[in-house]
């Protein structure tokens, strides 16, 4: 009965793609939904960027074995970087009119910066496309005792269809059901576990010490460790095209600042959901994170709940991990195909072209990022190196690009390489300082000296445009 479900699940999920694909004529349509969503539509479709695999897997397994200091950068710096893209970036950028991140890139620095930092955007996908298809081929794993690549494997294909079909129409209205569905199910959940424990006083009296512990201890290495597990995803995905196109379709530049505040709220409220089910795992069934603390959850509800909890839990799971799987198919698919192959070709392709070369991007990442799931299975891991790649080469330019005039295209340059560069070298050779310190603040001080040594090439290479 339960495999039925999800069989139906995934067949009505396939045919709303279809369904929202009517409405795209343009590339346009496809990539951006028309810049048209109301807010209810855009909150929801901003919320479900990340309540996915490493919400309900991975913090909930670091939660388990580590306490809320151990889930910083999920779901805290998750929310940090949704506030803060409301706060300084959204307005801004929706004024621009711009179809990809890509394009900030080349209307503030030039063509050699934008196709540049196209390949810093795009590449950290397929690390993170991998962890949503490994977190749904754990599930499917979980109820039918598929292998795990065969998992994937499937659902790879569902995904990848139905984004194909709609592109961002459908991402967005399958969000909206999908987040309906998910907080319907962490909630009824949660309460049902909670009564199973007799109240929440017997659960809460028998945590050991530490366990919700917020905040590092006076000790330069802990506070700065602590400060770059919120930046990791804080800061790192703000220069990210799956934020910037979710928040770009909204119908106004007010509606995409306030779709951010939204869905910031909702996001960290709904994420203490599955952590709070953790920590109900861990007193009520202590044995079932005896193994693999990431497969705590689906085995908890599989042996322990009735049918229509488990229908409902696996409905909600399903929902966040194809509703952030999905966005994350189309952002680098959209890069690649606008900021990258478009240019490189002297855009000789008219707009119905461009629209199938954008969904032949679309199969071309999910076929890659399937091929590292099937020999990478640590959700936690593969979300967290996308961010901090963005991190340490786009931030900077990215922010500095905004509020600083004169920032430069050398200068943009200079701090996506070095940045780059110096993190690679600091994981190659490891300290006891987190890599993505030193390398994002190397980019900052090559983006500035760049920008000052460097002053005119800037204006030179945006009049060559």
């Amino acid at each position: 009965m339960l495999l039925a479900f999800i069989i139906t699940y995934l067949i009505l999920t396939v045919l709303v793609g279809i369904w929202a694909s009517r409405r795209v004529q343009t590339s346009g349509d496809f990539l951006l939904a028309g810049r048209s969503l109301p807010i209810a539509i855009s909150s929801a479709a901003l919320f479900a960027t990340w309540f996915g695999s490493e919400t309900v897997f991975g913090a909930s397994s670091e939660f388990i074995q580590g306490g809320l200091y151990a889930v910083m950068e999920d779901p805290f710096g998750a929310s940090l970087c949704l506030l803060l893209f409301g706060l300084f970036f959204a307005r801004k950028l929706y004024n621009m009119n711009l179809l990809t991140l890509g394009d900030f890139f080349k209307t503030r620095y030039g063509r050699t910066t934008e196709l540049t930092a196209s390949l810093f955007l795009a590449i950290p996908y397929v690390g993170y496309i991998a962890a949503q298809l490994v977190a749904m081929g754990l599930v499917l794993c979980a109820v039918t005792g598929l292998a795990l690549w065969q998992g994937i494997v499937i659902s790879a294909v569902v995904v990848t269809l139905y984004t194909y079909i709609g592109g961002m129409w459908a991402i967005s209205i399958t969000d909206f059901i999908q987040s309906i569905i998910i907080i319907l199910g962490m909630v009824i959940l949660a309460v049902i576990l909670t009564g199973k424990a007799g109240g929440l006083d017997n659960i809460i009296k028998e945590v050991p010490a530490g366990t919700f512990r917020f905040l590092p201890t006076w000790d330069a290495r802990e506070i700065v460790t602590y400060l770059a597990a919120w930046a990791v995803l804080g800061l790192g995905s703000i220069p990210s095209q799956d934020v910037f196109q979710r928040s770009m379709s909204a119908g106004s530049a007010r509606t995409a600042e306030l779709s951010c505040y939204f869905a910031a709220f909702l996001y960290l409220t709904i994420a203490m959901f599955p952590i709070f089910i953790g920590l109900c795992i861990k007193h009520l069934y202590p044995e079932m994170i005896a193994g693999d603390p990431q497969m705590a959850l689906p085995n908890m509800v599989l042996a322990h709940t009735a049918l229509p909890v488990q229908i409902l839990f696996f409905g909600s799971l399903l929902s966040a991990i194809m509703s952030t799987a999905s966005s994350a198919i189309l952002a680098p698919a959209s890069i690649f195909s606008e900021n990258l192959i478009k240019p490189l070709t002297r855009h000789r392709y008219n707009d119905r072209q461009f629209l199938l070369l954008t969904r032949l991007s679309v199969l071309a990442f999910s076929a890659v990022a399937t091929a590292m799931a099937c020999m990478r299975s640590n959700i936690y891991e593969l979300v967290g190196e996308s961010s901090i790649l963005s991190l340490v080469s786009l931030f900077v330019p990215l922010t500095l690009g905004i509020y600083w005039k004169r920032s430069s295209s050398t200068g943009a340059l200079l701090a996506m390489a070095l940045g780059m560069m110096t993190w690679i070298i600091f994981e190659v050779y490891e300290t006891e300082w987190p890599s993505l310190v030193p390398a994002t603040l190397v980019s900052l001080v090559a983006m500035i000296t760049g920008s000052l040594a460097w002053p005119q090439q800037q204006e030179a290479e945006v009049k060559a445009l």
